[in-house]
């Protein structure tokens, strides 16, 4: 049996340096849309933040709206929106506006937010926000698939025989993706309510080990649950940066490559981010960032190598998704993903395969073929009594 080939898309904060303008970095997103419908990429995710200055998009659903007009069959996922920042019956009645709006490209990830100052504004316990994830989509989930009104009553919100407006363009209803990054939260809600999963940092120290685990998290909460969920629905989300030769890459991320860093350690690692720039030349910060499995800043043929290091942790699972930071110029980042797609792509997805085997059984044939060739051609002018062309050989391009 054929092999069901993977998925690629790209999933975008965005994060854009600060100090430049905001405006123009929209609509370069926009074309980014465009870009990646046009090389055949399968979707594409945007997020929700609300500081931090890198990352402006702080509705994913209304920059979808935006996008969706500019593309015709990129899948459109918000990733993620937070969850605990919304009542879920207005998130649920919007998310189901986008589907109609999309015709059914709109998917609908969700986690429980990842910058501490967001929850932090709206007066929001960081350390409560994944129980509020868990329990609003318990909400999302009933006012999605069932048809029966919802009641509910929590700390945090109400429903009273809430039933939403609008029914479903997907039929039974869109894709819901839950995000995990270190906890296992995320395992455990896709295995409960039935969901795909979206592993935001699985090339980076404890998200790479965990790897190992969690599947099987997920699976045996789907077992308790009664739920049936297919490793094909799992994406795994990593920084990748390709050129065609190394030095060139190392090069091109130069551009940004350090306020990436300094935004990381600011949000999530918690380094001196400062301390490693001024220890160490770029090409060498390049070389860790490589040897740590955080990401891959190579040639196509190194990200072939990276994404099957991933399978082979994971065991399997159905999309790579490109996690997009500003590493290089916006030129520079459309040909990474044109090249990708030209000779990472066909790799997993098996689109070459039959193309390449056709080549290789005319070329290891050529001798024979081309003297086959010639013999009917010269066997039909003697037949014909027209010898002027017998012989001649072709030119070559």
């Amino acid at each position: 049996m054929r092999k069901q080939p993977m998925r690629f898309g790209v999933f975008c904060s965005p994060h854009h340096r600060p100090g430049r303008n905001p405006t123009l970095y929209l609509q370069q997103d926009l074309q980014l849309c465009e870009h990646l419908d046009k090389l055949g990429f399968d979707e594409i995710w945007w997020g929700e933040h609300h500081s931090g200055g890198f990352e402006i998009v702080s509705a994913p659903d209304v920059f979808i709206a935006a996008a969706a007009e500019r593309t015709r069959r990129l899948m459109l996922g918000t990733g993620v929106l937070s969850l605990p920042y919304h009542h879920p019956f207005i998130v649920a009645g919007r998310m189901t506006l986008l589907d109609h709006l999309t015709r059914g490209r709109v998917m609908f990830g969700f986690g429980p937010g990842a910058l501490v100052q967001d929850a932090e504004m709206m007066g929001i316990d960081v350390n409560e926000a994944r129980d509020r994830l868990e329990v609003g989509l318990e909400a999302l989930v009933q006012l999605l698939e069932d048809d029966e009104p919802v009641s509910m009553e929590t700390d945090w919100f109400r429903l009273r025989d809430a039933r939403l407006n609008l029914g479903p363009y997907t039929y039974p209803r869109m894709e819901l993706a839950i995000a995990s990054v270190r906890s296992p939260v995320g395992p455990r809600c896709a295995g409960r309510f039935g969901l795909s999963l979206l592993s935001l940092s699985p090339t980076a120290g404890a998200g790479f080990d965990f790897l190992k685990d969690t599947w099987g998290i997920a699976e045996e909460r789907a077992g308790a649950a009664n739920r049936k969920i297919e490793r094909s629905s799992w994406r795994l989300v990593g920084t990748v940066h390709v050129a065609n030769d190394y030095d060139t890459a190392v090069d091109q991320v130069s551009w940004g490559f350090d306020d990436a860093l300094r935004f990381s350690a600011a949000t999530a690692t918690g380094v001196d981010a400062e301390a490693i720039i001024a220890s160490s030349s770029h090409r060498e910060r390049v070389e860790e960032f490589n040897a740590g499995k955080q990401g891959l800043v190579g040639t196509p043929a190194m990200t072939i190598e990276f994404i099957e290091r991933l399978i082979d942790q994971a065991g399997g699972f159905g999309t790579f998704l490109i996690r997009l930071p500003d590493l290089a110029p916006f030129e520079s980042r459309l040909a990474s993903l044109e090249l990708f797609a030209h000779e990472v792509m066909p790799y997993f997805q098996g689109s070459s395969v039959k193309q390449e085997e056709a080549w290789t059984r005319l070329y290891a044939a050529r001798s024979e073929t081309t003297s086959r060739l010639r013999s009917a051609q010269d066997l039909y002018a003697v037949r014909h009594g027209d010898t002027r062309s017998a012989g001649d050989t072709p030119s070559a391009p």
